[in-house]
């Protein structure tokens, strides 16, 4: 469906180094970096608004014009969430959804436009002007005007920025049955890989502007290349030994030995937090004096030992 070829992209200074990639119908790939990575300015190439120095993007075989190959920017089928929002700012809520979806009847617009905002939950706003609302209200305005369009594609840059936990969920399970339902493909970008792990099909790890490494949510998480590759996908644990380390998760531990964990750690009891659905059980590792943080449903408080996957 889309396919990107050796894209760079060059100012003062190489922001984009010979990206290459495909998305495939109904595919989720998350796409994670830290700041300055280049991770908005490829979503701005691959929705059409910004021309790439070197390399193509497709879409369906066709080439996705950049804003210097046509009069209005960007591709009716591929839509850009990014931070600056794009809101008709004076405006109402309503209205700014309503402008996207004029070819519709009114009924069936009214009906979208109902079903849109009770998503995003600003029903009640919905006759206050864009300029009034907040950040966060503004960001979810603008994913709502983004699925009015129903695009084949849907990019979203840090969607989740603004959202408390009980609205990030909702969208989570609305941008996955998206995909099952229509067939979406979508493309996140986030400093926050945690926030991907649950959506993506794939993700892409971008560094200083190159693709680093493309894996599957489990295999980033549970076999890391690094230790700051590790932490964009949350808490891990670094036994540092004979100038090398190991690394492990909170979660990825045995209390006896087996083929699986066949490691053994000695360690003392430190400290104990509660998180919800788990505690975070903090240890030192003995003659080492490394902290070491395991995940447990009951707080463990007496181990003195526990196994790791022995590292070759």
């Amino acid at each position: 469906m889309l396919k990107v070829d050796s894209v760079s992209l060059s100012f003062q200074k190489q922001v984009l180094n010979s990206i290459s990639f495909e998305l495939k119908k109904g595919e989720v790939l998350g796409i994670v970096g830290k700041s300055g990575s280049g991770k908005t300015s490829l979503l701005k190439i691959l929705g059409g608004l910004l021309d790439a120095t070197v390399g193509m993007v497709t879409f369906n075989k066709e080439k996705v014009k950049g804003p210097s190959q046509q009069l209005i920017p960007g591709h009716p089928e591929i839509q850009l969430v990014n931070q600056d929002f794009g809101l008709d700012i004076y405006h109402t809520v309503q209205e700014n959804i309503a402008l996207k979806i004029l070819h519709l009847h009114q009924k069936e617009k009214n009906e979208l436009i109902e079903e849109l905002l009770d998503l995003v939950e600003l029903t009640d706003l919905a006759n206050r002007k864009a300029f009034e609302l907040s950040g966060g209200e503004q960001q979810r305005l603008a994913i709502a005007r983004a699925l009015a369009l129903e695009p084949a594609i849907l990019l979203l840059d840090e969607p989740f920025a603004h959202l408390d936990l009980r609205l990030k969920e909702k969208l989570t399970n609305y941008l996955l049955a998206l995909k099952e339902v229509r067939s979406t493909s979508i493309i996140i970008v986030t400093h926050n890989g945690e926030e991907v792990l649950e959506l993506s099909d794939e993700i892409l790890y971008l560094n200083q502007g190159q693709i680093v490494r493309k894996a599957s949510p489990q295999d980033f998480y549970y076999n890391p290349s690094n230790r700051e590759e590790a932490l964009f996908f949350g808490s891990i644990n670094n036994i540092k030994e004979r100038k090398r380390e190991i690394l492990f998760r909170p979660n990825q531990y045995g209390l006896r030995e087996s083929k699986r964990f066949s490691r053994e750690i000695q360690i003392e009891f430190s400290h104990v937090t509660f998180s919800g659905a788990f505690y975070k059980c903090f240890y030192i590792i003995k003659n080492k004096k490394d902290l070491i943080l395991l995940y447990s449903v009951k707080p463990k408080t007496t181990l003195k030992k526990i196994y790791i996957k022995c590292e070759d």
